[in-house]
């Protein structure tokens, strides 16, 4: 599990989490939850006046989740929005009755949410290309060969308009040009939208192009355009057929001075991207393909390769996110063209590459110099250098987080095991009928800081690092069931359960427990959005 994904989970699950419920319960399941936890926390058990005070605490947050949780309107409200949508007065009105009804009035909430964010935003994006060249630095001329820059910059203008203004400068060295475009975009329908450009400069046009969903899965797009300098019309056709919730593909057809047909795919998964095209044109033909490999969230391997009548050439690298907004590549590339080193900079909607050309011969030792030294060069910068420097600075910000968050976690701690206490009787006298009965027992349960929850790193007292650990025994041999059985519901934060508590905010958490079962031990270790059902044998140690 990757360290975003361990932090980040499904959003509005607090409630399920509080009743021990699935997010997919039905009305019974939840009102039989709800009855169990009442009889445990209502006020009129308790004599003694501070446990009173607890248990009023308990029981008016969990009758404020079974009244949310409950209520057919406020659930769904809850389940898009959060806490948030219902204190805000977020209001569906009485003609809404039906769950579709409630589910499509959200829905534009939504989409009317996202486009006044959209108005609010001016976006721009910019690309800047510097071609280098190391033989012509060794014949005596300039090191640097070109230069690429393209900006835009597009706005919501309306709600169905949008402006982009584009511009772009190129120079080598004997030569140089510019251009300027604007494009107009207008949403027809929620089917259909229509764009239309004009450019000046280099490739002066004038042109229109039109979008139209056919499906659900497929949309055709229409384009006109006119040059402003011969007067010559390209027509240009694209349908687009979606195959699969990550793969979809397309074909192009352009009718003009310059005819051609090309046939595409594209594939997309959570660790992997591929692509391909096949493009046969009057005058030449290509083909070309990618694939990109996601070792983790911040780190990726590519390889490319291109094959047609003006390019003959393999392209192999890696990237690595450099934080949420930026990223770094390097590409090693080898053709018909030369050998190339290709760095890359994004940040945003802004990139900068730098292409260095090292040869223009294809030298065998040459080519495989280029390759090792740069590969051999990250590995040890990695090791030595950057991976030192990277856990330096999560050690520190851990230690910043957990300073300023002491004070709130030992707040939080001191309420979870004043709600354990009043699970105490309970949960030991249900301990001891699955003791007897040979059935599952927690014997030890450890929630907080995935790096620290096993046993092994809980030595030596009270630490920093054992303070981003709660004990939660007590409370999971509580819900163990009569029957014997355990089941923390995927997708639910675990802190979210009676008794438990956040240790570590901002840090990923998971689940460490060892139980018995038939006399038997077993040990199992989950992360915190991750579902658990015990005993499994396959966790028998």
């Amino acid at each position: 599990m990757d360290e975003e994904e361990a932090i980040a989970g499904p959003p509005h699950r607090e409630l399920y989490a509080l009743l021990h419920v699935s997010p997919e319960a039905s009305d019974e399941e939840i009102r039989r939850a709800y009855r169990q936890w009442a009889q445990v926390y209502h006020p009129d058990k308790y004599q003694d006046l501070h446990m009173k005070e607890v248990a009023t605490q308990n029981f008016q947050r969990i009758c404020e989740a079974y009244e949310i949780l409950s209520d057919e309107n406020k659930r769904q409200i809850y389940d898009i929005y959060g806490m948030e949508g219902l204190t805000s007065g977020l209001e569906l009105g009485p003609r809404l009755s039906k769950v579709e009804e409630i589910k499509e009035e959200l829905e534009r909430l939504r989409r009317m949410k996202e486009q006044e964010k959209s108005l609010a935003h001016f976006r721009p994006s910019g690309t800047i290309v510097t071609e280098l060249s190391v033989p012509h630095f060794l014949d005596g001329d300039s090191f640097v060969r070109g230069m690429q820059m393209a900006s835009q910059f597009q706005s919501q203008i309306s709600k169905k308009n949008t402006l982009a203004l584009g511009g772009n400068l190129a120079v080598s060295e004997h030569a140089g040009g510019r251009a300027a475009s604007l494009v107009l975009g207008h949403q027809i329908s929620p089917a259909a939208s229509a764009e239309f450009m004009v450019s000046f400069g280099l490739q002066a046009l004038v042109g229109v192009q039109t979008t139209r969903h056919l499906s659900q899965h497929s949309s055709a797009t229409m384009g006109l355009a006119m040059s402003l300098q011969d007067g010559s019309i390209n027509l240009s056709n694209t349908w687009t057929r979606q195959f699969s919730d990550t793969a979809n593909g397309n074909i192009q057809l352009v009718l003009g001075p310059e005819s051609s047909i090309a046939v595409g795919w594209q594939k997309r998964e959570e660790k992997m991207s591929a692509a391909g095209e096949l493009k046969l044109g009057t005058s030449s033909f290509g083909v070309s393909a990618h694939y990109t490999r996601r070792f983790s969230s911040k780190s990726h391997a590519r390889i490319a390769g291109r094959f047609g009548s003006t390019a003959l050439e393999i392209e192999v690298g890696g990237g690595r996110k450099l934080s949420n907004f930026s990223t770094v590549r390097m590409l090693y590339t080898i053709g018909i063209q030369g050998i190339y080193w290709k760095f890359e900079w994004r940040r945003g909607g802004q990139k900068i590459m730098v292409p260095l050309l090292l040869s223009r011969h294809l030298n065998p030792l040459f080519a495989a110099g280029a390759f090792i030294f740069p590969t051999s060069a990250y590995f040890i910068l990695k090791k030595f250098v950057v991976k030192p420097y990277f856990l330096k600075r999560e050690r520190q910000k851990a230690l910043e987080n957990f300073e300023k968050t002491s004070t709130q976690v030992q707040e939080a701690m001191a309420a979870a095991q004043r709600a354990q206490k009043l699970l105490e009787n309970v949960a030991n006298r249900k301990r001891n009928k699955q003791m007897e009965l040979g059935g599952l027992v927690i014997t030890e349960a450890k929630y907080g800081n995935l790096k620290h929850v096993k046993r092994s790193d809980q030595s030596g007292g009270v630490t920093e690092s054992a303070s981003q650990v709660i004990d939660v025994t007590l409370p999971l041999n509580f819900l163990v069931t009569d029957s014997g059985q355990l089941k923390l519901h995927e997708g639910v934060k675990k802190s979210g359960i009676m008794g438990f508590c956040d240790p570590c905010p901002g840090e990923p958490k998971g689940l460490r427990i060892e139980y018995t079962y038939g006399g038997n031990r077993y040990e199992v270790t989950v992360g915190d959005y991750e579902v658990l059902f015990i005993p499994r044998e396959g966790h028998r140690i």
